[in-house]
């Protein structure tokens, strides 16, 4: 079963921030940023010739796949 640690918009960027780091400190990708508003978060991979904010649930799930993806 997964688990998931996140409740709210806030919890839920925290989450991806987290599966960012990882993602980097594996070297899927080069760096991240986010950028933070009063009402959101975008997330960008450093780099990325595409350069499209990610929301935090789009990030979330991106990175969290690249994380999985990597370990298998």
């Amino acid at each position: 079963m997964n688990e998931h640690h996140f409740h709210d918009e806030i919890s839920l960027a925290t989450e991806a921030e987290k599966w960012a780091k990882k993602a980097m400190e594996l070297k899927l990708i080069p760096g991240f940023i986010i950028h933070f508003y009063p009402d959101s978060w975008q997330f960008y991979i450093s780099n990325d010739k595409q350069a499209e904010p990610l929301t935090p649930e789009e990030a979330y799930f991106h990175f969290k796949q690249l994380v999985d993806q990597a370990s298998q």
